[in-house]
């Protein structure tokens, strides 16, 4: 309650107290210091992630040392008040992780390398349930920094005809980025268990055999996934996941292909990137087209996947309806950005509801999820099977 004052004619001036005391509170809030108070690791093959979440955002400056290799990160108006990781948790690139105060008012955050490094700093905005974030990712010195707008490479050469057809399947999420929420369980951590069941019964059948995108809590941008799928001369691509809505009520498993308009807004970016491309439509390379060739040849192309695409998750979900609720009956479509391969069949599998107390349990379940892999096994067969003819289950 705000106290009451008085002027010296006796009359009550409460509001004038109000608006000094937020005055007062804006302006101090202006200088306060930001506050680090948590700091999370991801460690993928090829980069370790450290992220540092800050309450406020602040200005920061980076810069290396040499001999021994350091990577300096000095930050204005800011404590440090959160425990640092140990060395042995650091990754395969830190050695360790000190602070320290240089100077009034900045801290000193001290990435002892073991090893010659690229790196990668920037503060995030506040998003979702996370304030401000200092992203700070490390790479193999040697490694290429993927970006949205490079364009896929060249899809492996075909195989031989002994080799087992392949299958990427790609849990969704992962490190920093958990998915879907339930009651007690995140997206990114039941769709990895599925999906290395998946792999495990994809691997027993004859003639086929399974790989995964990620086989660990870590992060892979959405493209890098496609770029992975084409570098492998993956035969079909299979994205798992676990849905949520804000009714907890919804329920059910859904397929899902690529749109028709996704399809069409990716045939520009690759002919905006043609001159880079190549082996992008059924081995014909763009390079030497012009654009109105070209676009038609990268038109077939998607439209021949999307149509093996819908093909293919029929067969999923067909199966799927064996073992539980669907949410739809037919196969749907949009613009997942996973599955804008140009000529790789690709589905993505909702496999539940997180958000729905029961399935939560059942994605939580090892029975449940021994189920999803099978149902999604035998769609996988039956799709090769009946439309390409290039697999007979023995």
């Amino acid at each position: 309650m705000a106290a009451t004052i008085f002027n010296v004619n006796g009359i009550r001036i409460r509001m004038l107290l109000l608006l000094l005391i937020a005055s007062l509170t804006g302006n101090s809030a202006a200088h306060a210091d930001a506050t680090v108070n948590d700091i999370r690791m991801w460690h993928a093959p090829d980069r370790s992630r450290i992220v540092f979440d800050m309450d406020l955002q602040a200005r920061f400056e980076v810069f290396t040392l040499d001999n021994p290799g350091r990577v300096v990160v000095d930050l204005d108006a800011t404590q440090i008040g959160a425990q640092l990781p140990s060395p042995e948790k650091a990754g395969q690139f830190i050695a360790g992780i000190r602070a320290g105060k240089p100077k009034t008012g900045v801290s000193r955050l001290v990435f002892d390398l073991k090893k010659p490094v690229r790196y990668f700093v920037q503060l995030l905005k506040p998003s979702g349930e996370h304030r401000y974030r200092l992203v700070v990712d490390f790479y193999h010195q040697e490694a290429v920094v993927e970006t949205d707008e490079q364009p896929l490479p060249p899809k492996k050469q075909p195989r031989k005809p002994d080799e087992d057809l392949l299958i990427l399947i790609d849990p969704g999420h992962g490190g920093e980025d958990s998915g879907a929420r339930g009651k007690r369980s995140w997206e990114k951590k039941v769709v990895l268990q599925i999906s290395r069941r998946l792999q495990h019964h994809i691997n027993r059948q004859p003639g086929l055999r399974a790989e995964l995108t990620r086989d660990g809590d870590y992060y892979i941008p959405l493209r890098k996934r496609t770029r992975i799928a084409r570098q492998k001369g993956a035969d079909l691509f299979i994205s798992v996941h676990a849905d949520a809505f804000k009714n907890p009520k919804a329920r059910g498993a859904s397929v899902y292909a690529l749109s028709q308009r996704g399809a069409s807004s990716e045939t520009a970016r690759w002919l905006a990137n043609k001159e880079n491309a190549s082996d992008l439509a059924g081995g014909v390379s763009l390079a030497d087209k012009d654009n109105l060739l070209a676009g038609v040849l990268l038109d077939l192309s998607m439209t021949k996947t999307v149509s093996e695409s819908i093909s293919f998750g029929r067969d999923v979900l067909s199966e799927l309806k064996k073992i539980g609720r669907v949410h739809s009956k037919r196969v749907e479509q949009a613009g997942f950005v996973v599955l804008k391969s140009p000529d790789i069949p690709s589905i993505l599998v909702e496999t539940a509801y997180i958000t729905n107390p029961t399935e939560e349990k059942l994605l939580n379940s090892r029975d449940h999820q021994e189920k999803i892999a099978s149902a999604i096994t035998r769609g996988v067969q039956s799709y090769l099977r009946k439309n390409q003819g290039l697999y007979v289950s023995q």
